[in-house]
């Protein structure tokens, strides 16, 4: 557990947070929210994350609610990716400064374009933070979209688990009905079937539908699970039927709708965006060695 460890999660949109209820309440991390979810249809719930989390006496950071999703967005379709490595250097700092050991944060599931975009800036953070302190931070996800206890064979006997008692589980329903019953009714009518929107396309294209329809509904919300990022995972969506990711699909159908001017891909946003930041992780790491040495040299000299 992470317990008395320096810790932080970070999200792409208010709501993921409470999906770790239990680990918040144990854990208090410092939480950072990339967008304030407000959507085509949808307000701001960033007011709504910032009650949730002063209910439960954890600490926000300076990135909480600072984006919209439209701009992240156009800064994806526009190669701009100078936002992207600007939110890695304000993270890394943060790592840095707070002497955070532990980061947790949303899963690559291939469902929304943020999420995923988040992700890599997260693990990009996480490694220029490590470089710069010379010690390695545990770094961690968990799912958003998918069910609550998603984890890979290979990653369960070292993943964090909590299975929440009676107590700590009505206040993880309490709160999400209080703060967000939007989003609960989402899920339940994703899991009822008595919607067809994103969510419900998204379990089903990912064979997790199935499973919603044997268990008892919010229930399921009763398990948390940490999982340990891999090096080697990172930046890869989530593999579908399609052999492409969810938002990519979503995406068309929404353009077809007149809503999207043009969809975001893997291939032509997602994937350069990975790269961009390893390029902009290893200059300012050769940037940081280079002033080390200078400084050493500096050192030496004022000694003699």
């Amino acid at each position: 557990m992470t317990y008395n460890i320096p810790s932080a999660l970070v999200v792409a949109h208010p709501g993921h947070e409470i999906r770790l209820h239990g680990w918040l309440e144990q854990t208090r991390p410092l939480v950072l929210i990339l967008t304030d979810g407000t959507g085509r249809n949808s307000p701001s719930r960033i007011a709504a994350a910032a009650s949730y989390l002063d209910s439960i006496n954890v600490p926000v950071g300076a990135l909480f609610g600072r984006s919209t999703d439209q701009t992240i967005y156009e800064a994806l379709l526009r190669h701009d990716f100078q936002l992207f490595s600007a939110l890695v250097d304000e993270l890394a700092d943060v790592f840095v400064r707070e002497r955070v050991n532990f980061v947790g944060g949303d899963a690559i599931e291939g469902y929304n374009t943020t999420h995923d975009a988040f992700r890599l800036v997260r693990d990009a953070a996480v490694c220029l933070a490590e470089r710069k302190r010379g010690q390695v931070i545990a770094d961690y996800d968990f799912p958003v979209v998918g069910l609550p206890a998603d984890c890979p064979p290979s990653l369960r006997a070292r993943a964090i688990w909590l299975n929440l008692s009676d107590e700590m589980f009505a206040r993880k329903l309490a709160a999400a009905r209080r703060y967000y019953p939007a989003l609960v009714a989402e899920v339940t009518d994703a899991f009822a079937r008595t919607s067809d929107g994103p969510l419900r396309r998204f379990l089903d294209l990912s064979d997790q539908g199935a499973t919603t329809d044997e268990q008892h509904g919010l229930e399921l919300f009763r398990v948390e699970v940490l999982r340990p990022c891999l090096r080697s995972m990172r930046a890869t969506p989530s593999a579908s039927p399609t052999a492409r990711p969810f938002y990519e699909l979503h995406g068309e159908q929404q353009a077809v709708a007149g809503h999207y001017r043009q969809v975001i891909r893997y291939g032509e946003h997602i994937r350069p965006l990975a790269a961009a930041l390893a390029a902009h992780v290893a200059a300012e790491t050769d940037e940081a060695a280079e002033n080390s040495h200078h400084q050493s040299h500096a050192r030496q000299a004022r000694g003699h």
